[in-house]
């Protein structure tokens, strides 16, 4: 599923009056989509809002093809498999995504509720507000080397989006971590060549993958460089050749038709770090993990950007706090009405608001 079947509000509502709504997401990752899940079990519609233009988060930004293996009852599928199938899970409840937006400004109203508002002037008042932005905006470290931005989107990538574009290219690929060498592996016998460059002979990847690296250079399908690019070349405006400079102290050109480069990701906060929010190592501390709420009443935290004693950044905790912060929101937006459990399972009410079938047991 893509986002062509999504409800995608336009940014051109920025101009009109405030949104009226119940619950705010921010962050499209899987953990943010699960809450539409938790929520709509509880009659409660979102908005979800992510800087990114597409859901999906770091799994589709960064990993759309890294198998998954811990997400319950599905032995092994994709971050793009994990997105797709959260999508289809939550389309009886019809959110409404805002996307390529990043929230520039929360504050409290009078009357409880929150102002809202994105940096393409989307504006909302809303009951409650649940921030999933696992690790915040982030943002991949760049190579240091003046001039060389201008192949950025060409040339130079600091991810992989089509993975065929690169086969039958002479690829370099930049980095020590497990980025690097997931895709330096993957590329061997699809590229014509590929080089992997790291400033030193240690690597922060998986011991596995740097063995079978190795083991490939050993026999010539791949070839390890250490040292660092330090300048650039080139030919008919393109980037022909890059300048590394090694260990030694000595310069060496290396031709190349492709430069991918994975240093890591450099989390920012972003103006969620003037929301008066109580932050604890660029995470966002919860008040408990009764429903996950922060400091501030009505905002809630779940998945990575969240800590707490004993948290473990895994999805399938995420999942389990988006749950009880939907309990924990709709206090706010139901004061009036008792909230029951209910199963999926066996509940005729959840099974006209997921429209299904109820089951007949014997």
């Amino acid at each position: 599923m893509n986002t062509s079947t999504l409800s995608v509000s336009p940014s051109a509502q920025a101009s009109q009056a405030p949104l009226d709504v119940d619950a705010v997401i921010i962050g499209a990752g899987p953990v943010g989509l699960f809450q539409v899940f938790e929520l709509g079990l509880l009659e409660i519609k979102a908005h979800i809002i992510d800087s990114l233009q597409s859901v999906g988060g770091q799994c589709v930004e960064l990993y759309p093809d890294k198998p998954i293996y811990d997400i319950p009852a599905v032995p092994v599928c994709t971050g793009q498999e994990l997105t797709d199938n959260l999508l289809k899970q939550i389309a009886p409840f019809d959110p409404t995504f805002h996307l390529g937006q990043e929230v520039t400004l929360v504050e409290k109203r009078e009357d409880g509720r929150f102002n809202l508002e994105t940096s393409t002037g989307t504006r909302f008042i809303t009951k409650t507000i649940f921030i999933a932005a696992g690790v915040g905006s982030f943002q991949p470290r760049t190579l240091k080397v003046d001039g060389i931005e201008q192949f950025e989107g060409g040339q130079l990538a600091y991810r992989v989006k089509d993975p065929a574009q690169y086969h039958g290219k002479n690829l370099v690929i930049c980095g020590g971590g497990d980025s690097a060498l997931d895709w330096a592996l993957n590329f061997v016998g699809k590229a014509e060549s590929v080089i992997l460059l790291h400033r030193r002979d240690e690597f922060r990847a998986a011991p596995a993958s740097v063995a079978k690296m190795r083991d490939l250079c050993e026999q010539f399908e791949m070839q390890l460089l250490i040292g660092q690019v330090s300048g650039f070349e080139t030919q008919s405006d393109r980037l022909s050749e890059i300048k590394v400079t090694g260990p030694d102290g000595v310069t060496r050109r290396l031709p190349l038709d492709q430069l991918l480069v994975f240093f890591g990701l450099s989390p920012k906060l972003g103006p969620i770090a003037d929301w008066g929010l109580d932050i604890e190592r660029k995470q966002l501390k919860v008040v408990s993990t009764e429903k996950f709420e922060t400091n501030v009443p009505g905002i809630f935290a779940v998945g990575d950007i969240n800590t707490y004693p004993g948290k473990k950044k895994l999805i399938l905790s995420g999942f389990h706090e988006a749950a009880l912060a939907a309990f924990g929101a709709a206090a706010y937006i139901f004061p009036d009405k008792k909230i029951h459990m209910q199963y999926t399972t066996t509940s005729p009410k959840l099974h006209k608001i997921l429209g299904v079938d109820s089951p007949v047991f014997d």
